[in-house]
């Protein structure tokens, strides 16, 4: 897609997305728990790009709604499962921080060697498997009894409980007595995600060799659209791709790229499912390398995993270079006979693999959710009177979550 008409489409995608969330911040409680963002986004662009007869500007504008709603299909990396699933009725609690949405180059390990510092100086016991959380309320002063696999119980005053949204939903039995009536609903009730990521390294970055920008979209400077989820690259990058002074190398584009639905891997993505990746080659200065960051969620996550999990480790490369093959070999420059254009070294997070991340990743809130601010509020206040606290992101105060 020319760069000129994928900003612009681009804007629409994310005028219609403002406008979603204005309108469940406003109207939550009039709009079925059935509705979703994608059903608003298809009434959207039927208003926008209308359609009467069969002559040549109707196709052009059929054309036109059919690419807003193959980009619309982004969301999904933002929340891990499709935008079919979102729940329109709160989409509000999807709403960010205001201000700019930071993509720390340098990664987070200052920041974790930091708050690491304390807990360096306790005894922290890895490789140790909770299997039991028994509270003990009937003395004045409760209890917690943790029941540890092939180890000895431990008791403690109190527990905080950090365990993902969907390691509870798949282990309300580990807790005894049960949890109350109420805040198993809650756990029940928010939607659990499938979000992982695939990243995919060159010995250079041939995607973006010419110095050339005509062709770049610039990044979003109308701070009038809502900003992304902390999952992703910013949307509204403080200096444009094409700024002198600009710490990123020119002629890398610091945002997306997107395969929207393609149907030239019949093989191995009959279902078209849509790709899109993040270029590390775009980040500043010494933090820059030549890797692409593949998102993925939904079904497409599954896919990975269970390909994964169904082979030996030695032949997990071969199977994720021959699942991306399709989409990075599209990128400008790619030589199939250059051995530089071909992976050096992959990696997938599988975490909709991992028993302990609950078979997924990221809470969100999917149609037929009918109480979901309650629900998180009930899981923020866990069992205080039982000395046992939830924590985590599904605990998040709703402007975090």
């Amino acid at each position: 897609m020319p760069g000129k008409e994928a900003s612009e489409n681009t804007e629409v995608v994310w005028t219609i997305i403002e406008e979603a969330m204005k309108l469940s911040n406003e109207k939550s409680s009039s709009i079925p728990v059935g509705k979703s963002l994608y059903s608003f986004f298809e009434e959207q662009v039927e208003e926008k790009f209308p359609t009467k007869t069969e002559d040549t500007s109707d196709q052009e504008a059929k054309r036109k709604q059919r690419t807003i709603l193959q980009m619309a299909e982004m969301w999904g990396a933002f929340v891990g499962s499709p935008i079919q699933k979102q729940s329109l009725k709160f989409f509000w609690l999807e709403e960010c921080i205001d201000g700019e949405n930071l993509f720390v180059a340098e990664t987070y390990h200052k920041v974790l060697a930091k708050i690491a510092e304390p807990a360096l100086e306790t005894d922290v016991k890895f490789g140790y498997k909770v299997k039991k959380i028994k509270s003990d309320d009937e003395a004045n002063d409760p209890s917690v009894l943790i029941d540890i696999e092939g180890k000895d119980s431990e008791v403690f005053d109190e527990v905080v409980m950090t365990a993902p949204l969907g390691w509870l939903k798949r282990n309300l039995d580990a807790f005894v007595p049960e949890l109350p009536i109420r805040l198993r609903e809650g756990i029940e009730a928010i939607g659990y995600g499938h979000l992982d990521k695939v990243y995919i390294n060159f010995a250079t970055a041939f995607w973006n060799k010419s110095s050339s920008t005509d062709a770049l979209p610039s990044a979003s400077q109308d701070h009038s659209l809502p900003n992304v989820t902390a999952t992703t690259a910013p949307l509204h990058q403080s200096l444009s791709s094409d700024s002198s002074d600009s710490p990123v190398d020119p002629s890398h584009y610091p945002g997306f790229t997107h395969w929207a639905r393609p149907d030239y891997a019949p093989d191995t993505n009959p279902h078209q499912w849509n790709q899109e990746a993040v270029n590390l080659a775009a980040l500043p200065g010494e933090t820059a390398h030549p890797t692409l960051l593949f998102y993925i969620y939904g079904p497409t996550s599954i896919h990975i995993a269970k390909l994964l999990a169904s082979h030996p480790s030695s032949e997990h490369d071969a199977l994720l270079t021959t699942f991306f093959q399709p989409y990075f070999s599209r990128l400008p420059n790619y030589s199939p006979t250059d051995p530089s254009h071909q992976p050096k070294s992959l990696l997938a997070t599988a975490w909709a693999n991992d028993e302990l991340a609950g078979y997924g990743s990221y809470s969100n809130f999917q149609v037929g959710l009918e109480r979901g601010d309650e629900d998180i509020e009930v899981m923020r206040r866990g069992l205080p009177e039982r000395g046992l606290w939830l924590a985590g992101e599904h605990t998040s105060p709703f402007v975090a979550l």
